[in-house]
């Protein structure tokens, strides 16, 4: 069962091997951030650029790194992910952000969707449509 939504339906497009989706986790919960780097470089299309434990070192990476997308828990210390999505998009405009948290869809998606994230997904979700998500959205900044 999959809790995710995407505010676009547009078809997954495979980006060129040369030019892989950028991702940069932020989530502080470094279990989580390794099983979203190995699901998500087992994908030829995807590279994960860097990590953060926390809101304020995810807007400072996101800002040196410029990724395709943010997959960025909502719940951290710092600056939570509520916060952190503004200042992201501030410092790498064409990012896009994708929510994830252990609060509910139902709860959490529009507000984080409100905040300019593009996507939101409880983290009991299936692993293969957070991934189909990425790379949607890292379609959608090329």
């Amino acid at each position: 069962m999959s809790a995710g939504s995407l505010t676009t339906h547009a078809p997954f497009t495979l980006m060129s091997s040369e030019h892989p989706i950028r991702v940069f986790l932020c989530d502080d919960v470094k279990a989580f951030r390794s099983l979203m780097r190995f699901v998500l470089e087992e994908e030829s299309d995807i590279e994960v650029v860097g990590e953060a434990a926390d809101g304020q070192a995810g807007v400072d990476g996101v800002g040196r790194e410029k990724p395709d997308v943010v997959l960025l828990d909502l719940s951290m210390p710092i600056l939570d992910g509520l916060e952190a999505i503004p200042l992201m998009l501030d410092v790498s405009p064409g990012t896009k952000i994708i929510g994830l948290s252990g609060f509910t869809a139902d709860k959490m998606a529009e507000t984080m969707i409100a905040q300019g994230a593009v996507a939101y997904f409880e983290k009991g979700a299936d692993l293969d449509d957070i991934a189909k998500a990425v790379r949607a959205a890292g379609a959608s900044t090329s």
